[in-house]
Protein backbone atom coordinates (compact mmCIF):
# COMPACT_ATOMS: atom_id res chain seq x y z
CA UNK A 1 0.00 0.00 0.00
CA UNK A 2 0.96 3.27 -0.73
CA UNK A 3 1.81 5.73 2.03
CA UNK A 4 -1.16 8.01 2.41
CA UNK A 5 1.80 11.38 2.56
CA UNK A 6 3.54 10.25 -0.36
CA UNK A 7 0.43 10.34 -2.31
CA UNK A 8 -0.15 13.88 -0.76
CA UNK A 9 3.24 14.81 -1.74
CA UNK A 10 3.03 13.51 -5.36
CA UNK A 11 -0.07 15.48 -6.01
CA UNK A 12 0.86 18.37 -4.20
CA UNK A 13 3.80 18.77 -5.99
CA UNK A 14 1.46 18.56 -9.66
CA UNK A 15 0.15 21.95 -8.01
CA UNK A 16 3.65 23.20 -7.28
CA UNK A 17 4.87 22.25 -10.87
CA UNK A 18 1.57 23.80 -12.49
CA UNK A 19 1.84 27.09 -10.00
CA UNK A 20 5.41 27.49 -11.08
CA UNK A 21 5.41 26.52 -14.69
CA UNK A 22 7.73 24.08 -14.72
CA UNK A 23 7.07 21.26 -17.05
CA UNK A 24 8.81 18.37 -15.45
CA UNK A 25 10.34 17.48 -12.13
CA UNK A 26 12.96 14.61 -12.52
CA UNK A 27 14.56 13.14 -8.81
CA UNK A 28 17.66 11.03 -10.46
CA UNK A 29 19.06 8.96 -7.79
CA UNK A 30 20.86 5.70 -7.32
CA UNK A 31 21.79 3.50 -3.67
CA UNK A 32 19.62 5.77 -2.29
CA UNK A 33 20.19 3.27 0.80
CA UNK A 34 23.61 5.01 1.22
CA UNK A 35 23.12 8.11 -0.78
CA UNK A 36 19.75 9.92 -0.68
CA UNK A 37 18.42 12.67 -1.96
CA UNK A 38 16.21 14.12 0.80
CA UNK A 39 13.40 14.55 -2.02
CA UNK A 40 12.77 10.56 -1.62
CA UNK A 41 11.37 11.32 1.73
CA UNK A 42 8.38 12.75 -0.19
CA UNK A 43 8.02 11.48 -3.55
CA UNK A 44 9.87 8.50 -3.38
CA UNK A 45 7.95 5.85 -0.51
CA UNK A 46 10.32 2.68 -2.14
CA UNK A 47 14.71 2.88 -2.25
CA UNK A 48 16.62 2.85 -5.92
CA UNK A 49 19.49 0.33 -5.89
CA UNK A 50 20.44 1.09 -9.77
CA UNK A 51 19.85 4.61 -12.00
CA UNK A 52 16.36 5.49 -11.30
CA UNK A 53 14.36 8.12 -12.67
CA UNK A 54 11.20 9.38 -10.43
CA UNK A 55 9.59 11.88 -13.11
CA UNK A 56 6.39 14.20 -12.15
CA UNK A 57 4.99 16.56 -14.60
CA UNK A 58 2.50 19.15 -14.46
CA UNK A 59 -0.18 17.48 -16.70
CA UNK A 60 -0.12 14.69 -14.27
CA UNK A 61 1.42 12.20 -15.32
CA UNK A 62 3.48 10.54 -12.62
CA UNK A 63 6.63 8.00 -14.41
CA UNK A 64 9.53 6.29 -12.68
CA UNK A 65 12.12 4.49 -14.72
CA UNK A 66 14.21 2.08 -12.38
CA UNK A 67 16.02 -1.25 -12.81
CA UNK A 68 13.80 -4.38 -13.89
CA UNK A 69 14.10 -6.02 -10.58
CA UNK A 70 12.36 -3.12 -8.48
CA UNK A 71 9.54 -2.70 -11.03
CA UNK A 72 7.70 -5.13 -8.64
CA UNK A 73 8.12 -2.88 -5.55
CA UNK A 74 7.55 0.75 -7.32
CA UNK A 75 4.43 -0.50 -8.87
CA UNK A 76 3.25 -1.67 -5.28
CA UNK A 77 4.20 1.06 -3.17
CA UNK A 78 5.63 4.23 -4.77
CA UNK A 79 2.50 5.70 -5.88
CA UNK A 80 4.05 6.14 -9.60
CA UNK A 81 1.03 5.94 -12.46
CA UNK A 82 3.83 4.38 -14.33
CA UNK A 83 6.40 1.97 -14.21
CA UNK A 84 9.02 1.32 -16.66
CA UNK A 85 11.78 -1.03 -15.78
CA UNK A 86 15.38 -1.20 -17.71
CA UNK A 87 18.20 -4.24 -17.49
CA UNK A 88 21.15 -2.58 -19.04
CA UNK A 89 20.75 0.76 -19.05
CA UNK A 90 18.48 3.69 -18.31
CA UNK A 91 19.44 5.74 -21.21
CA UNK A 92 17.35 4.60 -23.61
CA UNK A 93 13.65 4.73 -22.14
CA UNK A 94 14.93 7.90 -20.07
CA UNK A 95 15.37 9.44 -23.95
CA UNK A 96 12.38 7.81 -25.53
CA UNK A 97 10.23 9.20 -22.12
CA UNK A 98 11.69 12.87 -22.89
CA UNK A 99 11.04 12.54 -26.34
CA UNK A 100 7.55 12.26 -26.01
CA UNK A 101 7.12 14.53 -23.05
CA UNK A 102 9.25 17.19 -24.78
CA UNK A 103 9.37 19.39 -21.46
CA UNK A 104 10.98 22.82 -21.99
CA UNK A 105 12.17 22.39 -18.74
CA UNK A 106 13.41 19.70 -16.28
CA UNK A 107 13.67 20.81 -12.73
CA UNK A 108 16.33 18.23 -11.24
CA UNK A 109 17.74 18.21 -7.47
CA UNK A 110 20.91 21.04 -7.78
CA UNK A 111 20.61 24.21 -5.53
CA UNK A 112 23.53 26.81 -4.16
CA UNK A 113 20.79 27.79 -1.32
CA UNK A 114 19.12 24.36 0.20
CA UNK A 115 20.98 21.64 1.48
CA UNK A 116 17.38 19.87 1.16
CA UNK A 117 17.24 20.68 -2.64
CA UNK A 118 20.53 19.61 -3.03
CA UNK A 119 20.30 15.58 -3.53
CA UNK A 120 21.61 15.00 -7.24
CA UNK A 121 25.65 14.16 -6.64
CA UNK A 122 27.94 15.98 -8.96
CA UNK A 123 28.80 12.09 -10.12
CA UNK A 124 25.22 11.82 -11.38
CA UNK A 125 24.65 15.44 -12.91
CA UNK A 126 27.48 14.32 -15.32
CA UNK A 127 25.77 10.61 -15.47
CA UNK A 128 22.67 12.28 -16.67
CA UNK A 129 24.27 14.80 -19.57
CA UNK A 130 25.85 11.62 -20.69
CA UNK A 131 22.36 10.29 -21.11
CA UNK A 132 21.21 13.31 -22.35
CA UNK A 133 24.26 13.75 -24.95
CA UNK A 134 22.77 14.75 -28.90
CA UNK A 135 19.39 15.99 -27.63
CA UNK A 136 18.30 19.49 -26.39
CA UNK A 137 17.74 18.42 -22.99
CA UNK A 138 20.78 18.73 -21.54
CA UNK A 139 20.00 22.37 -22.22
CA UNK A 140 16.64 22.81 -20.45
CA UNK A 141 18.11 21.58 -17.02
CA UNK A 142 17.17 23.72 -13.90
CA UNK A 143 17.19 24.06 -10.16
CA UNK A 144 14.19 22.04 -8.10
CA UNK A 145 14.55 24.17 -5.56
CA UNK A 146 11.66 26.32 -5.70
CA UNK A 147 9.61 23.09 -6.00
CA UNK A 148 11.29 21.49 -3.35
CA UNK A 149 10.73 24.27 -1.16
CA UNK A 150 7.39 24.81 -1.35
CA UNK A 151 6.44 21.01 -1.33
CA UNK A 152 8.79 20.45 2.14
CA UNK A 153 7.45 23.77 3.56
CA UNK A 154 3.83 23.34 3.02
CA UNK A 155 2.28 20.89 5.48
CA UNK A 156 -0.59 18.98 4.70
CA UNK A 157 -3.53 18.74 7.40
CA UNK A 158 -2.02 15.02 8.14
CA UNK A 159 1.35 16.04 8.46
CA UNK A 160 0.61 18.89 10.82
CA UNK A 161 -1.50 16.32 12.98
CA UNK A 162 1.71 14.23 13.42
CA UNK A 163 3.62 17.40 14.45
CA UNK A 164 1.25 18.47 16.66
CA UNK A 165 1.26 15.03 18.71
CA UNK A 166 4.90 15.32 18.65
CA UNK A 167 5.25 18.62 19.92
CA UNK A 168 2.41 17.93 22.45
CA UNK A 169 5.08 14.88 23.80
CA UNK A 170 7.51 16.57 23.83
CA UNK A 171 6.32 19.59 25.96
CA UNK A 172 5.20 16.56 28.62
CA UNK A 173 8.89 15.34 28.14
CA UNK A 174 9.64 19.19 29.27
CA UNK A 175 7.27 18.84 31.88
CA UNK A 176 9.21 16.24 33.72
CA UNK A 177 12.69 17.09 33.07
CA UNK A 178 11.76 20.12 35.09
CA UNK A 179 11.01 18.10 38.04
CA UNK A 180 14.32 16.60 37.64
CA UNK A 181 16.78 19.65 37.60
CA UNK A 182 18.24 20.86 40.97
CA UNK A 183 21.65 21.96 42.30
CA UNK A 184 23.96 19.48 41.23
CA UNK A 185 22.92 17.83 38.38
CA UNK A 186 25.16 18.42 35.48
CA UNK A 187 24.09 19.07 32.03
CA UNK A 188 24.82 15.14 30.79
CA UNK A 189 22.55 13.61 33.92
CA UNK A 190 19.98 16.19 32.63
CA UNK A 191 20.29 14.93 28.87
CA UNK A 192 20.64 11.23 29.59
CA UNK A 193 17.45 11.90 31.42
CA UNK A 194 15.81 12.99 28.34
CA UNK A 195 16.95 10.08 26.38
CA UNK A 196 16.01 7.56 28.71
CA UNK A 197 12.30 8.79 29.04
CA UNK A 198 12.01 9.39 25.25
CA UNK A 199 13.47 5.32 24.67
CA UNK A 200 10.98 4.33 27.10
CA UNK A 201 7.95 5.70 25.42
CA UNK A 202 9.33 4.70 22.23
CA UNK A 203 10.15 7.72 20.18
CA UNK A 204 13.39 9.12 18.23
CA UNK A 205 15.55 12.06 18.55
CA UNK A 206 15.08 14.96 16.53
CA UNK A 207 19.09 15.36 15.98
CA UNK A 208 22.11 13.88 16.49
CA UNK A 209 22.40 12.26 20.02
CA UNK A 210 25.40 14.42 21.36
CA UNK A 211 23.42 17.38 21.25
CA UNK A 212 19.87 16.46 21.57
CA UNK A 213 18.62 17.37 23.80
CA UNK A 214 21.54 20.51 24.32
CA UNK A 215 21.32 21.43 27.89
CA UNK A 216 23.36 24.61 29.35
CA UNK A 217 23.95 26.09 32.99
CA UNK A 218 25.24 28.69 33.89
CA UNK A 219 27.27 31.71 32.74
CA UNK A 220 30.07 29.93 30.82
CA UNK A 221 27.76 27.97 28.52
CA UNK A 222 27.10 30.28 25.40
CA UNK A 223 27.10 28.21 22.26
CA UNK A 224 23.76 27.11 20.77
CA UNK A 225 24.90 23.81 19.19
CA UNK A 226 27.17 22.67 21.76
CA UNK A 227 26.85 18.87 23.81
CA UNK A 228 25.78 18.86 27.37
CA UNK A 229 28.97 19.03 29.43
CA UNK A 230 29.92 17.99 32.94
CA UNK A 231 29.18 21.57 34.19
CA UNK A 232 26.80 21.30 37.20
CA UNK A 233 23.46 23.11 37.81
CA UNK A 234 23.85 26.12 40.46
CA UNK A 235 21.29 28.00 42.20
CA UNK A 236 21.69 31.59 40.39
CA UNK A 237 22.34 30.30 37.32
CA UNK A 238 19.95 30.16 34.24
CA UNK A 239 19.02 26.40 32.78
CA UNK A 240 17.77 26.39 29.05
CA UNK A 241 17.57 23.00 26.95
CA UNK A 242 16.65 22.48 23.27
CA UNK A 243 14.59 19.11 22.15
CA UNK A 244 12.77 17.52 20.00
CA UNK A 245 11.71 13.74 19.11
CA UNK A 246 11.34 11.88 15.95
CA UNK A 247 7.25 11.35 15.69
CA UNK A 248 6.08 9.14 12.48
CA UNK A 249 8.94 10.65 10.86
CA UNK A 250 8.26 14.11 11.82
CA UNK A 251 9.92 16.24 14.23
CA UNK A 252 9.62 18.63 16.77
CA UNK A 253 12.31 21.26 17.90
CA UNK A 254 11.46 23.46 21.03
CA UNK A 255 13.46 25.33 23.95
CA UNK A 256 12.89 26.14 27.59
CA UNK A 257 14.73 28.11 30.06
CA UNK A 258 14.33 27.89 33.83
CA UNK A 259 15.83 29.41 36.88
CA UNK A 260 17.73 28.04 39.70
CA UNK A 261 16.17 30.22 42.93
CA UNK A 262 19.27 31.21 45.68
CA UNK A 263 18.95 30.32 49.39
CA UNK A 264 16.10 33.16 50.68
CA UNK A 265 15.18 34.38 46.98
CA UNK A 266 11.27 33.99 46.25
CA UNK A 267 11.48 35.19 42.47
CA UNK A 268 14.32 35.83 39.34
CA UNK A 269 16.68 38.84 39.94
CA UNK A 270 15.90 41.68 37.95
CA UNK A 271 18.21 41.47 34.99
CA UNK A 272 17.25 37.36 35.00
CA UNK A 273 13.51 38.52 34.61
CA UNK A 274 13.98 41.40 32.53
CA UNK A 275 16.45 38.73 29.95
CA UNK A 276 13.42 36.28 30.12
CA UNK A 277 10.60 38.89 29.54
CA UNK A 278 12.46 40.31 26.50
CA UNK A 279 13.08 37.26 24.91
CA UNK A 280 9.42 35.89 25.56
CA UNK A 281 8.16 39.45 24.00
CA UNK A 282 10.06 39.18 21.26
CA UNK A 283 8.71 35.93 19.97
CA UNK A 284 5.02 37.64 20.80
CA UNK A 285 6.12 40.50 18.40
CA UNK A 286 7.00 38.21 15.35
CA UNK A 287 3.87 35.87 16.02
CA UNK A 288 1.92 39.43 15.61
CA UNK A 289 3.38 39.69 12.31
CA UNK A 290 4.00 36.58 10.71
CA UNK A 291 1.50 35.93 7.68
CA UNK A 292 2.02 34.68 4.12
CA UNK A 293 3.50 37.12 1.67
CA UNK A 294 6.23 38.88 4.56
CA UNK A 295 9.91 37.34 3.97
CA UNK A 296 12.10 35.93 6.81
CA UNK A 297 14.26 38.31 7.12
CA UNK A 298 11.54 40.67 7.75
CA UNK A 299 10.93 38.44 10.86
CA UNK A 300 14.21 37.73 11.53
CA UNK A 301 14.54 41.78 12.27
CA UNK A 302 11.49 42.49 14.31
CA UNK A 303 12.94 40.14 17.14
CA UNK A 304 16.87 41.33 16.49
CA UNK A 305 16.28 45.02 16.54
CA UNK A 306 13.88 44.79 19.67
CA UNK A 307 16.75 42.61 21.74
CA UNK A 308 19.66 45.05 20.61
CA UNK A 309 17.22 47.73 21.20
CA UNK A 310 16.71 46.68 25.13
CA UNK A 311 20.42 46.87 25.67
CA UNK A 312 21.61 42.93 24.44
CA UNK A 313 24.02 42.28 22.04
CA UNK A 314 22.06 39.96 18.98
CA UNK A 315 21.95 36.80 18.60
CA UNK A 316 24.70 34.91 16.11
CA UNK A 317 22.08 33.16 14.12
CA UNK A 318 18.64 33.05 12.37
CA UNK A 319 15.68 33.95 14.64
CA UNK A 320 13.47 30.03 12.92
CA UNK A 321 13.74 27.73 10.61
CA UNK A 322 11.11 25.46 9.06
CA UNK A 323 10.41 22.20 10.64
CA UNK A 324 9.37 18.89 9.10
CA UNK A 325 10.49 15.65 8.38
CA UNK A 326 13.68 17.02 9.68
CA UNK A 327 14.36 19.22 12.66
CA UNK A 328 15.92 21.80 10.20
CA UNK A 329 13.34 21.84 7.22
CA UNK A 330 11.93 23.27 4.20
CA UNK A 331 13.76 25.85 2.11
CA UNK A 332 13.72 29.74 3.34
CA UNK A 333 13.86 30.69 6.92
CA UNK A 334 13.69 33.58 9.67
CA UNK A 335 17.04 34.74 8.74
CA UNK A 336 19.64 37.82 8.75
CA UNK A 337 21.17 39.36 5.69
CA UNK A 338 24.38 37.19 6.08
CA UNK A 339 26.41 35.10 3.44
CA UNK A 340 25.66 32.11 4.86
CA UNK A 341 22.32 32.23 4.70
CA UNK A 342 22.72 33.18 0.81
CA UNK A 343 19.25 34.03 -1.06
CA UNK A 344 16.91 32.43 1.75
CA UNK A 345 16.04 35.34 4.02
CA UNK A 346 14.14 36.96 0.67
CA UNK A 347 12.28 34.25 0.05
CA UNK A 348 8.02 34.95 0.52
CA UNK A 349 6.54 32.84 3.69
CA UNK A 350 3.32 30.71 2.83
CA UNK A 351 0.74 29.50 4.33
CA UNK A 352 1.06 26.02 6.03
CA UNK A 353 4.96 26.36 6.73
CA UNK A 354 5.63 25.44 10.13
CA UNK A 355 8.84 27.61 11.32
CA UNK A 356 10.53 28.04 15.00
CA UNK A 357 11.18 30.68 16.72
CA UNK A 358 13.99 31.01 18.61
CA UNK A 359 15.57 33.56 19.75
CA UNK A 360 18.03 34.58 22.35
CA UNK A 361 20.45 36.45 24.56
CA UNK A 362 23.20 36.56 27.31
CA UNK A 363 22.13 37.96 30.87
CA UNK A 364 26.00 38.56 32.89
CA UNK A 365 26.91 36.56 35.61
CA UNK A 366 23.53 33.92 34.95
CA UNK A 367 23.70 32.64 31.88
CA UNK A 368 21.73 32.31 28.88
CA UNK A 369 17.61 33.31 28.52
CA UNK A 370 16.05 31.07 25.28
CA UNK A 371 12.49 30.17 24.29
CA UNK A 372 11.97 28.04 21.02
CA UNK A 373 8.40 27.63 20.08
CA UNK A 374 6.79 26.53 16.87
CA UNK A 375 3.95 28.16 15.00
CA UNK A 376 2.17 27.27 11.73
CA UNK A 377 1.62 30.23 8.71
CA UNK A 378 -2.26 30.37 8.52
CA UNK A 379 -4.16 32.51 5.86
CA UNK A 380 -3.68 35.77 7.56
CA UNK A 381 -1.31 34.93 10.49
CA UNK A 382 -0.09 32.44 12.36
CA UNK A 383 -0.89 29.92 15.56
CA UNK A 384 1.31 28.93 18.08
CA UNK A 385 2.06 25.09 17.68
CA UNK A 386 3.64 24.85 21.18
CA UNK A 387 2.22 26.05 24.02
CA UNK A 388 4.11 29.43 24.62
CA UNK A 389 6.45 29.51 27.58
CA UNK A 390 4.96 32.92 28.94
CA UNK A 391 6.61 32.95 32.50
CA UNK A 392 9.96 31.79 33.65
CA UNK A 393 10.10 28.43 35.76
CA UNK A 394 11.68 28.85 38.46
CA UNK A 395 13.45 26.03 40.58
CA UNK A 396 14.19 25.71 44.51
Amino acid sequence: MVNEIIKQKIAQAIQILNEKDIDLWMTFVRESGTIKDPAMDMIGGVGCTWQSALMINKEGDTTAIVGSLEVENFERFSGYKNVIGYVKSIREPLNEYLAKKNPKNIAVNFSKNSNLADGLTHGMYLILLEHLKGTDFGNRLISSEEIISALRGRKSQTELDIMKEAIKITLEIFDETTKFIKPGRSEIEISNFVKEITAKRGFGLAWEEDHCPSVFTGPEAKSAHAAPSERKVEKGHFVNMDFGIKYHGYCSDLQRTWYILKDGETKAPAAVQKGFDVIRDSIQKVADNLKPGVTGLDMDSIARNYIVQNGYEEFPHGLGHQVGREAHDGGGGFFPHWEKYGDLPFLKIEESQVYTIEPRLYVEDYGTATIEEEVVVTKNGCEFLSKPQKELILIK
